[in-house]
This record gives C-alpha cells, sequence and structure tokens, in this order.
C-alpha cells in the first residue's frame, strides 16, 4: 500500500509540475574549443579529448547545459536520445550489459562498429561484439558532462577501424573555482505487459566537489543508483497438438499470443526482471605544469550487483503458483487447456551478478603553441572483480548453478599524437601512434549451490589476447580561398595470440594458433565554401574492423566436446564509407544539413549457421556483402517567443548482397535487410525558454519497420525476440528556482507505446529531480 501510494504521488507530482510550469508561463569551464571554418571543424583545447584537431566529416554535439534543461538523462547515454540515427538499446534505468550503440548503417547487435571516450579514455568495450559488449556508460555521470560531440563515419584517420559507425566523445567538467553539487532523482514505471500488473521504480543520488587552486585543480564525484527493471526475458511454448496426461497439473494463466514468425504461442513466465545496485565513484587530477602543458590523472570505479528473478504466470485450481519445481523434480508436466507442456529450469531463470570494475588514465597535453602541440595518454581498464551465478539444477543437485569468472579480463591503451601547424603554411598536420591490446579471462565452473556456492569443478575455459599497433598521418590543407582537402592514412598491425579454449572433458586445453594481419586504410575529405552561409563537403575512408578476442575465442561447447558460437579463424571486416553533405549555417543556432551516404562491407561480423562444419549451431561468421546507401536531414530552427526546434530525418536502404552462409537454408540471407537497421528513423525536440527561470520541452523519436534476423523471418515485430518500429514522446520541465536549486520533471514515453528490440522497452515512466549547485 505504502508503495503504491508514493507512485500515485509520484505520477501526480510529475505531471503537477509539468502542468504548472505551463500555467505559470501562462500567467568556467575547461572544454576544448569549436570553431567550424569551411566545413571542417576544428578542436584547439587543454583538455583531453579523443577528437583530432581537424574533423573531415559531420558532427553533432549537445551540451551539458542542454542535456540538463531538455532531457530526461538518468544516464549518460540518455545525451545522445536526439542525436541523428542514433539509437542506444537502454532497457531500463542502469541497464548495464545490452545499452549497445546503433548507427546509420549498424544495427544494435554490432557494438564493435562504434566507439565511445571521455575525456579521450575509451569506454568502448571492443572485447567482443554484441549486446553484452556495451559501451561503459556507468563511468559517466549525466551531470558532469559539459559536452558530447559525435562524429559520423571513418573519414578520421586518427581512429581505427570501429569509427566506422560513429565516434562519441563525452568531455566531463573540471572546476575553475571551488564547486560542489548534489543530486536526487526517482523514477517511477507502472508496466502491465502480458496483465502482469506491477510497477519498477529506480532511485538515484549522486554528489561531487571540486576546486582550483594554481596549478592544481580537481574533482571527486560518487553515485549510486538503485533499480528495478521491467522483465526482459519469457517462458514461450508454441501451441501444442498433444493431450495432456491425465496425471499432469491443471494450469491457468497462460498469455496467448504470436511469436515473431507470427505463429501461436503461449507466454508462461517472466524472467531476468533486473534489480540492480550500482556504485559509481571518479576522482580527477589536473596540473598546470607550465602554460599551455597540463598533466591529467583520471581513476574510476565502477560496481554492480544485480540479481535477476524469474515469476511463473501459471496457477492450478487452487490459485498456486506452478513452476518447474511444482513435483519436486527439475521439470513439471502442465495441462493447459487439455494439451501437454512441460516446464524445466531454463523457463525460470535466476542470476546474480557481483562486478567491480577499476580504470586508470593518464595524459599529458601540451596545447598547441607556436604552431605545434602533442599529447601523451594512457589507460588501464580491469575487471577487478566479475562473477556471475546462474541457476542451472541437476539431479545431484536441486539448488545447483553455474559460476562465470572473467576476472583478469580488461584492456588497455597507450597513444602520442602530435599536431603540427607549421607557419606560413596552409597545412595542419596530426600524426600519431598507439597500441590496444585486450585481454579475454573467462573460466566456467559448477556450483552445489548456486547463489552462495565455491566454485566447483570447472566446465570450460576461455581465453586469449588481441593486440592493434597503428601509426597515422593527416594532412588539412587550405589550398585555395574557400577550399579545404583533408587526406588521411592509417595503418595497422593486428596480432591475436595465447587463444585457449577447454571443455569439461579436456584434460588440456585446446591452443589455437597465433594469428596476425597488417591493413592500410586511406581517408579523404573535401570541403567547398559555397557561400556565407552554404559549405559543401564530400568525405571518403576505408576501415578495417578486426575481430575482436571473444569473437574469436569466448563461445561454448555443444555436447559432442565440438567449439561453437565463436571462431578463431574470422576474416576482418573491411567497409569502404563516403558521404557527400551540404550545410547551411544562419544566424544563432540555425543550421540545415543534407548528407547522402554509403557503405560498402566485405565480411561483415555476424553470427550465422556455417555451412563448413558438421554442427547446426550459429556462429560468428563473415558475410560476404552488405551494402547501405541514404540520406539525413538535420536542423535546429529558432522560432518566436524563445521557441527552438531542433530534428533529423534518417532514410537507410541497408542490404545483405551477397552471404556464403544462411539462417535455415542456404541464399535466404542474399537481398535481405541488415538486421536492426531500420529503413526511416526521425527525431523532434522542441524546447520552449518559457521564462528565464522555467523551460518546457517535448521530444519525439520514431523508428520504422526493421528485423532481428538475418533472413528477416520475424515479419511480428511486436513480439519477443523480435525488434518492432517505435514511436514516443517524452516531455520535461525545469524549475531554477534560484542560483542554487533546480527542480525538473518528466515523462519518458509519455504515449505509452510498447515496443521492441528482442527485450521489452520501458512502459511510460515518471521522474522527478533535484539538484543543488554550488
Amino acid at each position: 500500500m505504502h508503495s503504491i501510494s508514493r507512485a500515485r504521488r509520484l505520477q501526480a507530482g510529475a505531471l503537477t509540475m509539468l502542468a504548472t510550469a505551463s500555467a505559470a508561463v501562462c500567467a568556467a569551464d575547461d572544454a576544448s574549443l569549436h570553431v567550424q571554418t569551411l566545413g571542417i571543424v576544428r578542436v584547439d583545447g587543454a583538455a583531453p579529448t579523443s577528437l583530432p584537431s581537424r574533423i573531415p566529416t559531420t558532427i553533432e554535439g549537445v551540451s551539458g547545459e542542454d542535456i540538463a534543461r531538455d532531457i530526461n538523462a538518468t544516464d549518460a547515454e540518455d545525451a545522445l536520445k536526439y542525436l541523428p540515427s542514433l539509437l542506444v538499446r537502454k532497457r531500463y534505468i542502469g541497464d548495464y550489459n545490452h545499452a549497445v550503440l546503433s548507427t546509420r548503417a549498424s544495427g544494435t547487435g554490432n557494438s564493435a562498429r562504434s566507439l565511445v571516450y571521455a575525456d579521450g579514455i575509451l569506454l568502448s568495450n571492443l572485447l567482443g561484439n554484441g549486446a553484452t559488449f556495451a559501451p561503459r556508460w556507468g563511468l559517466v555521470s549525466p551531470e558532469e558532462i559539459t559536452r558530447v560531440d559525435v562524429m559520423y563515419g571513418p573519414f578520421s584517420a586518427a581512429y581505427p577501424g570501429n569509427a566506422v559507425g560513429a565516434v562519441v566523445d563525452y568531455q566531463t567538467r573540471m572546476p575553475a573555482r571551488f564547486e560542489a553539487h548534489a543530486r536526487l532523482g526517482y523514477s517511477h514505471q507502472p508496466n502491465d505487459l502480458y496483465g502482469a500488473r506491477r510497477s519498477y521504480d529506480a532511485k538515484q543520488a549522486s554528489a561531487s566537489i571540486g576546486s582550483a587552486e594554481g596549478a592544481l585543480s580537481w574533482w571527486i564525484h560518487a553515485g549510486r543508483t538503485d533499480s528495478e527493471g521491467q522483465p526482459q526475458t519469457f517462458a514461450t511454448r508454441t501451441v501444442s497438438s498433444v493431450a495432456a496426461d491425465p496425471a499432469a497439473v491443471a494450469v491457468t494463466g497462460a498469455v496467448p499470443g504470436l511469436n515473431r514468425a507470427n505463429q501461436p504461442w503461449l507466454l508462461l513466465g517472466s524472467g531476468t526482471q533486473y534489480g540492480t545496485v550500482q556504485d559509481q565513484a571518479k576522482l580527477k587530477l589536473a596540473y598546470e605544469l607550465s602554460p599551455g602543458l597540463r598533466a591529467l590523472y583520471v581513476f574510476g570505479l565502477w560496481s554492480n550487483r544485480s540479481e535477476g528473478r524469474s515469476q511463473s504466470f501459471l496457477t492450478d485450481a487452487g490459485g498456486e503458483p506452478v513452476d518447474h519445481r511444482r513435483g519436486g523434480g527439475l521439470t513439471q508436466p502442465v495441462s493447459i487447456d487439455g494439451r501437454a507442456y512441460t516446464l524445466g529450469a531454463s523457463d525460470f531463470p535466476q542470476t546474480r551478478d557481483e562486478l567491480e570494475h577499476r580504470m586508470h588514465a593518464l595524459s599529458l597535453k601540451r596545447r598547441v603553441s607556436e604552431g605545434l602541440g602533442w599529447e601523451l595518454s594512457g589507460s588501464v581498464y580491469d575487471y577487478l572483480a566479475d562473477r556471475s551465478r546462474a541457476y542451472a539444477p541437476t539431479q545431484k543437485a536441486s539448488d545447483g548453478g553455474r559460476l562465470t569468472d572473467q576476472a583478469g579480463t580488461g584492456w588497455n591503451t597507450l597513444s602520442a599524437k602530435l599536431t603540427w601547424t607549421p607557419a606560413g603554411s596552409d597545412h595542419a598536420i596530426d600524426a600519431g601512434l598507439s597500441q590496444e591490446r585486450y585481454q579475454l579471462r573467462t573460466r566456467v565452473s559448477g556450483l552445489s549451490d548456486w547463489r552462495w556456492g565455491a566454485a566447483g569443478a570447472q566446465t570450460s575455459r576461455f581465453e586469449g589476447d588481441t593486440r592493434v599497433r597503428a601509426l597515422f598521418v593527416q594532412d588539412a590543407w587550405t589550398f585555395a580561398p574557400d577550399w579545404t582537402a583533408v587526406l588521411g592514412l592509417r595503418g595497422e598491425r593486428w596480432q591475436a595470440f595465447d587463444g585457449l579454449t577447454q571443455a569439461a572433458a579436456d584434460t588440456d586445453p585446446h591452443r589455437h594458433e597465433d594469428r596476425a594481419r597488417t591493413a592500410w586504410s586511406p581517408k579523404a575529405a573535401l570541403s567547398y565554401g559555397l557561400s556565407e552561409g552554404w559549405v559543401l563537403k564530400a568525405s571518403t575512408g576505408r576501415a578495417v574492423r578486426f575481430p575482436t578476442v571473444s569473437e574469436l575465442f569466448q563461445g561454448g561447447f555443444d555436447p559432442a566436446g565440438n567449439f561453437i558460437n565463436s571462431n578463431p579463424l574470422l576474416k576482418p571486416e573491411r567497409s569502404w564509407t563516403s558521404e557527400l553533405s551540404a550545410e547551411w549555417t544562419g544566424q544563432g543556432r540555425d543550421n540545415l544539413r543534407i548528407t547522402l551516404f554509403h557503405e560498402d562491407s566485405r565480411d561483415a561480423l555476424y553470427s550465422q549457421i556455417n555451412p563448413g562444419v558438421s554442427t547446426s549451431t550459429s556462429t560468428v561468421q563473415n558475410i560476404d556483402h552488405v551494402r547501405t546507401r541514404g540520406v539525413e536531414f538535420s536542423g535546429t530552427a529558432t522560432l518566436p517567443r524563445r521557441v527552438m526546434l531542433t530534428g533529423s530525418l534518417t532514410f537507410a536502404d541497408s542490404i545483405i548482397l551477397a552471404n556464403g552462409g544462411y539462417a535455415t537454408v542456404p541464399g535466404d540471407t542474399i537481398g535481405k535487410w541488415q538486421p536492426r537497421v531500420p529503413r526511416w528513423r526521425a527525431t523532434l525536440l522542441a524546447q520552449w525558454q518559457a521564462r528565464d527561470d522555467l523551460s518546457l520541452s517535448l521530444g519525439a523519436r520514431y523508428s520504422g519497420k526493421q528485423f532481428s534476423t538475418l533472413d528477416n523471418s520475424d515479419v511480428n515485430g511486436f513480439a519477443y525476440m523480435a525488434a518492432s518500429k517505435y514511436f514516443t514522446v517524452d516531455a520535461r520541465a525545469q524549475w531554477k528556482i534560484d542560483r542554487q536549486w533546480t527542480l525538473a520533471a518528466g515523462i519518458d514515453n509519455l504515449n505509452n507505446y510498447r515496443y521492441w528490440n528482442f527485450h521489452p522497452y520501458p512502459a511510460r515512466t515518471f521522474q522527478v529531480e533535484a539538484r543543488w549547485d554550488y
């Protein structure tokens, strides 16, 4: 009763604040500089950033002030919500293992086709490619963001081939004087999916303090998220044609529906309903060694404790819940409408995750002075602890389970960059060296007690390393009035080594052959200032996305002991991407951009049936040829009465042209849409500065029809395991009470649209927050 009353008060509070705001109307930062010249964005500042000094392609961004004012941002990835052609697959507040970024020509299953940085530190989890390798968003809190920029495409030689989709670059605040901040947030999501009425709430609290004294500046931040997400998985059965045994338990409560192939099925229960507690701590220390020369150290600690719960929809004649444990064994026969079904442990999963990750980063940056600037940087991301317990009973252990331990997994980076603008020259040259190393350490053991038991016998083991060493050079040349060219070349040496897989029956592990590849990726861009307001730009570039260590070595074993799911012999993915843009810049923030884009990818990496092996299990394989072409519109308009509109519209035609593998039968994927790349996407954000102290915003996002499978057999997008179209509306009001206190309220998915991306997205969610700034 108390939780229901509290939820109703929250709904009323959020709606009242929005309504009151409307009625009331009727009655020193260190961030890098962004200057646009002839369509080429120049980045020059003391703050560390991954961006090169000259950006030769489309870039979109949003400031921290705009994020706080216009977006219901509970996590760092929410800052990207209204930027063109982007989607983060965030399923609930604090989603730590599936919030993957998708871009123009890459779906939410391709996490390794984009890059995310914060203060120049790599946050993308390039240990693998897929839903469970989401960027480490939790190491950035929304309130510390000063701005975020997105560079579309692999057109800068400064980045590896993973930039083929986009590069996201966060810059966070560093104080110029003493300051302190605190934030409290609360969210409430009523949800009645499949008739299971329940509310899921999230509580957030954070505080930060920092100062600058002489040459030293520092920043300390700590935050906690305590979140309950809606169920993500469901126990399902196709409709049975077999009569039930008279001894089977007769049950009711199964929910009829259609699966993603539009076939009748029953939903018997829910699973993966996460209760998550995350803690984040960050320390930043900066010291000005001399004018224009700054050292920066960043330490980040992120921990996550979560429980995944399940619940049966089925009840017997007495109203008691029925699951696989009803008869005391591992399975339970039941009768639904007189037909036979059997419940198993996999229908009602239970998990417990304990993660503690640690990050160190150090950089030394010399701002461009007298034509020369440079930066040295390095970072380490370490899985200090990473244990996932899962319920997996056996005949000998009714509470048995499985422990997956990834302690020792992680990555490290080193880089040296130079910027040279020769005096009296029309050239600006960027050059650099870098190394990235990824380390996989996975051990799977049996548990006699899945909740608390110590690790038992090892059942499988996966290990391996990859390393990429690279050099690049890029020259921005203003060779004539109104003309600028940017030419670049990137060379990379990729190595995979110490690969090891071991099944339970193996006395010794199987060691995979070391591999190495060298790749060269040229880049070119041309910009022409057509008039004072209009600029034309053309960009093209090659990107080589090397297989990740998990795609090579992190897999599984079939009953015969064959290594499946991954492939140690994968080829790198090679893409040529081009775009042609016309950009207009008007007064204030008014702007318009039209971009034609084309991407041609060879040996794209996807999971599918491998015709070269006897097993029918899906394995990561190379798809011969995928082509994407489309057009993107983006713009901002300032209207009378302090109203601003920002919007985008994207059309993308992404087709599989050739594929030696298949989903069910040979040839069934050729001519089909690339998974989770919709043809149409659109965003619109309206912001009204109603009074100096009061702002209102209304945002809308649309995504058209899409598919989750390579053969496009999931014709029903509005089902579990499918991907649907969607149209959602968000609202927010922000009231600055005084210089220190700010209140905000918002509603995400105001129209309560029910949509899917394999898992269900959140229903209508009410949010309130209070901020104090000194």
